[in-house]
């Protein structure tokens, strides 16, 4: 939308910098979460763990500047519901931080030890999970709303699979208890790879409301706006 007031289409321009700034920043860390249970690699569980506290800071620069927004600016409509997305997104981007955090952690703990479940399917679960992430802030760039819809679809997928790895992964530590606490850290690590799904498809869902007015997750209720 072209606004009259330049000051305005300025800092909502910045806003938007800052908010697929964060998203590229917790995609890469959720990617080297991945990557460092597959591999071991200690460097990049210290990257992962380093790019919490910026992470942590993005969200609150973000945050106060949504709020600065609306304070001094008095958007409305359309303008308002995407700071009112960012700041649901925002939150969003800093949940999944602390999932790829965690499962950072589980990789240092993880390491060296012999694992009771084949890495290539977490390897996969991980790579839907990146791919809708990357969907879902492509469709904000893009105020796209039809990938919502797309995403809520693979969330089930991510969904199946979160349910097939644990069960087996419960099946293994009934079977081999003396593996329960490899088994326990992966299961947690499959919770936290679902979860950044969960997240993804939240972002997808603020993008229709944004462009359209209308919350996906309420269809039959009035629009945003009303």
């Amino acid at each position: 939308m072209e606004h009259t007031n330049t000051k305005f289409d300025i800092e909502l321009e910045s806003l938007r910098g800052e908010a697929t700034g964060m998203a590229g920043l917790v995609e890469r860390q959720f990617s080297r979460a991945i990557r460092s249970l597959l591999d071991g690699d200690l460097d990049l569980i210290a990257q992962v763990l380093e790019d919490e506290a910026e992470v942590n800071r993005m969200h609150v620069r973000t945050d106060l500047h949504c709020n600065k927004i609306i304070a001094t600016m008095q958007p409305i409509a359309g303008d308002l519901r995407e700071i009112i997305g960012v700041l649901h997104m925002n939150n969003d981007f800093e949940r999944i931080g602390d999932e790829a955090k965690k499962i950072a952690k589980k990789a240092r703990g993880l390491r060296g030890r012999t694992l009771p479940l084949s890495m290539e399917r977490l390897d996969s679960m991980g790579r839907i999970v990146s791919e809708m992430l990357l969907a879902a802030v492509d469709a904000y760039v893009r105020q796209d709303d039809t990938v919502a819809a797309k995403l809520k679809q693979r969330d089930k997928e991510v969904d199946a699979l979160r349910d097939d790895l644990t069960a087996d992964l419960l099946r293994a530590m009934a079977q081999s208890p003396e593996n329960a606490t490899e088994c326990l850290s992966l299961v947690f690590v499959v919770q936290s790879i679902e979860r950044v799904g969960d997240h993804a498809k939240n972002v997808a869902e603020y993008v229709v409301t944004v462009v359209s007015g209308v919350d996906p997750r309420h269809p039959r209720s009035m629009r945003a706006d009303d």
